[in-house]
């Protein structure tokens, strides 16, 4: 009776583990199968090395394919994670804006020619048909100054993509440059935006300065600010700000000046604002102004 039933508990014990074997054995292939297709991308975007064999479309699509592959990434990510999509982005971006602009030579030598403001109606069939493959990725033909014109990325393009992503820093930055970028700063070597603008801006590139001192951005915080101050207070080819002849800052400047001391009297930009003026007073060579001044001290 006890080998009856020793017999009994083998015989149920090989059946129930025939059953498991079964059940691994019928899902395993089913497994396997949906993790192919979850990795299978038989699409392989375009080098970043610019060559003539590749087209218009050959840079639109992988410029596609980036936005999607990141908007995926960003969507799983932390916002510190975001910050070096956001960098590896731009690159692979200004490095395929580079190609299309090599690859249009022609069409940008002869854009202004035909073109006048921002309605297209005067493009050929051609140039029409570019611009808009170029809008689909968020770029555009941008008029420069001087006969110019050039491909590049939608004034707000990366902050549609990257806002509240990324971390303040990040966003401050990527939003300032797309209040920036929405017109040409200068053209000629003469300011497209008024003084006034020139110093708000000078202000708010100060402040990213002072709040991240220790951003990764901060180098480029710090470019853009001192780049800003060097038009502000040592002149632009085509914007004079002392008037040799009277010996005295043009009216129009010191207006400005006066302002931006007294809205912003504790700021770096306030500070050598003062110093800029009192070296004229004090008859400065303009030539010496600038080694004066010490923007960067």
């Amino acid at each position: 009776m006890i080998k009856n039933i020793v017999a009994i508990c083998l015989l149920s014990a090989a059946v129930v583990s025939c059953k498991k074997e079964t059940a691994v054995s019928d899902t395993k292939p089913a497994n396997d199968s949906v993790v192919k297709n979850q990795t299978k991308d038989p699409y392989k975007p375009i080098d970043t090395v610019c060559t003539p064999a590749n087209k218009t479309e050959d840079y639109i699509t992988a410029l596609q394919w980036y936005r999607t592959k990141i908007e995926k990434e960003i969507a799983g990510n932390s916002p510190e994670q975001n910050d070096k999509v956001y960098e590896d982005y731009l690159t692979i971006r200004e490095k395929y804006t580079e190609c299309l602009n090599d690859l249009h030579t022609a069409i940008l030598d002869k854009y202004i020619d035909y073109h006048t403001g921002p309605d297209t109606n005067n493009l050929p069939a051609n140039v029409k048909k570019i611009v808009a493959e170029l809008n689909k990725v968020g770029l555009e033909f941008r008029e420069m100054g001087e006969g110019f014109t050039e491909i590049h990325s939608l004034p707000g393009y990366y902050e549609s993509v990257f806002k509240n992503k990324v971390t303040p820093d990040y966003g401050a930055y990527i939003s300032q440059m797309a209040e920036d970028n929405k017109e040409n700063y200068a053209i000629n070597g003469g300011l497209m935006i008024t003084w006034e603008e020139l110093g708000d801006r000078l202000i708010v590139w100060e402040n990213l300065m002072n709040k991240y001192p220790k951003s990764p951005l901060i180098k480029s915080i710090t470019d853009h600010y001192y780049s800003y101050l060097s038009d502000y207070l040592l002149r632009m080819d085509s914007d004079l700000i002392y008037d040799s002849e009277e010996r005295k800052i043009f009216d129009d400047k010191m207006e400005e000046y006066n302002r931006i001391i007294k809205k912003y009297p504790n700021s770096r930009t306030a500070k050598k604002t003062k110093e800029l003026i009192a070296a004229y007073d004090a008859h400065t060579p303009e030539d010496q102004i600038g080694e004066k001044l010490n923007l960067r001290r």
